[in-house]
C-alpha cells in the first residue's frame, strides 16, 4: 500500500530559497501563488494610475509585493513569529516602542494602549508614521507609510472594512496632515487605504496605509517624526 512521503519540514531559521510554501507563515492566496512563480524582470510593478483603480474599486487584495520581496516576506514573518510569537508583538516592541495597558487589554483579545483621545488621529501623541519595511511593489517614486494608531479604528462586522464614519474621519485625517503638506496639487499625490481584517498581515495594532508620490525628503522626515513616544 502506497504512503504519503513524510511533511517536509521547515528549516529553524529559513530564507527566502528555503521557505516551505506548502507550510507558509500565513495563508497564501492564488495571486500570491502566481508571484511567486514570476521572475523578478518579469513582475509588472504597480503604478500610480494601477494604485487609484485599485483603490478606487477596494481591490486591495491585488496589492502584490514583488516575487523576490515576497519569498523574504515569508521568510522574515517566520523567523520572527518563532522569536517573539507572532508578528504584533515585533511591532509593539521593537518598531513602535509602545506599552500595552494592562487594564484595558485582555489575554485573549489584542494589545490596548492608553490615548488622549477617544478618536483616531486626533492627538500626536495617539499615533505614529513609520515607513512601510515591507512594501507593495511599486514603481519608483512612490513612497508606502504606515499610520499606527493607539486608538481603535472602527470596522464593520462583515468583512472588517472601514464604517463611514471611520471612513470620513481617516479622510480628514489625511487631508490635514499629508495633503496640505505637499501643496499645490497634493490631493492627486496622496493615496490611503485600510486593508480589511481578513488582508492584515499585523493584527491587533489598528495602522492605515499611506501613499505619497515623490514626496521631498524633509516633508518624510517630518511626517515619521516620533510624537507619540
Amino acid at each position: 500500500m502506497p504512503t504519503k512521503p513524510p511533511k517536509e519540514v521547515m528549516p529553524e531559521n529559513p530564507t527566502a530559497d528555503t521557505i516551505n510554501l506548502d507550510n507558509p507563515p500565513f495563508p497564501l492566496t492564488s495571486i500570491d501563488r502566481a508571484v511567486l512563480a514570476t521572475r523578478d524582470e518579469d513582475y509588472h510593478r504597480i503604478t500610480w494610475t494601477d494604485l487609484h483603480q485599485i483603490i478606487a474599486t477596494n481591490t486591495l487584495e491585488n496589492l502584490k509585493r514583488l516575487p523576490s520581496d515576497l519569498r523574504r516576506y515569508l521568510a522574515w514573518s517566520h523567523n520572527i513569529k518563532s522569536h517573539y510569537g507572532g508578528i504584533t508583538p515585533y511591532v509593539v516592541q521593537e518598531r513602535l516602542h509602545w506599552t500595552p495597558s494592562p487594564s484595558a487589554s485582555t489575554p485573549a483579545g489584542p494589545p490596548a494602549f492608553a490615548h488622549k483621545s477617544d478618536i483616531p488621529f486626533a492627538e500626536p501623541e495617539d499615533f505614529a508614521v513609520l515607513t512601510n519595511d515591507w512594501p507593495y511593489g511599486f514603481e519608483e517614486g512612490i513612497v508606502h507609510l504606515v499610520v499606527w494608531s493607539k486608538v481603535p479604528i472602527a470596522v464593520d462586522e462583515e468583512r472588517g472594512d472601514l464604517t463611514a464614519e471611520a471612513r470620513r474621519g481617516v479622510e480628514e485625517f489625511v487631508e490635514r496632515f499629508f495633503v496640505r503638506a505637499m501643496g499645490e496639487g497634493g490631493r492627486e499625490r496622496v493615496k490611503w487605504f485600510k486593508n480589511w481584517v481578513s488582508l492584515q498581515s499585523v493584527r491587533g495594532v489598528d495602522h492605515v496605509h499611506v501613499l505619497v508620490r515623490n514626496a521631498p525628503p524633509d516633508l518624510l522626515r517630518m511626517w515619521t517624526e516620533r510624537r507619540d513616544l
